[in-house]
């Protein structure tokens, strides 16, 4: 059994924290029901700019897991063109 985890840094469009809860918990949500990941936001949570992102998904397949936290990174990019992707690393647990 393979365990990822993708920590993932992202700057918002969000000039208040009701505005960034909003952005967050969609793209949180979106997540767990497109990829069947756990996520949540694990730090910066003060902090109206910014966020710090986490996705953990287990496989019995390596490939698989690294895959499916990749795309999800793609996705993000590809789906939210108002959010920079400001740093990403993805690590084998």
């Amino acid at each position: 059994m393979f365990v990822f985890c993708l920590e993932i840094e992202l700057s918002l469009p969000a000039h208040s924290l009701k505005e960034k809860r909003g952005i967050v918990k969609s793209l949180l949500g979106r997540a767990r029901n497109r990829f069947n990941v756990a996520c949540a936001e694990v730090d910066r949570q003060d902090t109206c700019g910014s966020a710090a992102l986490g996705f953990v998904t287990v496989s019995p397949d390596k490939l698989i897991a690294r895959t499916a936290l990749e795309r999800i990174e793609d996705w993000i990019y590809e789906g939210w063109p108002d959010v920079e992707i400001t740093a990403s690393q993805i690590t084998e647990l």
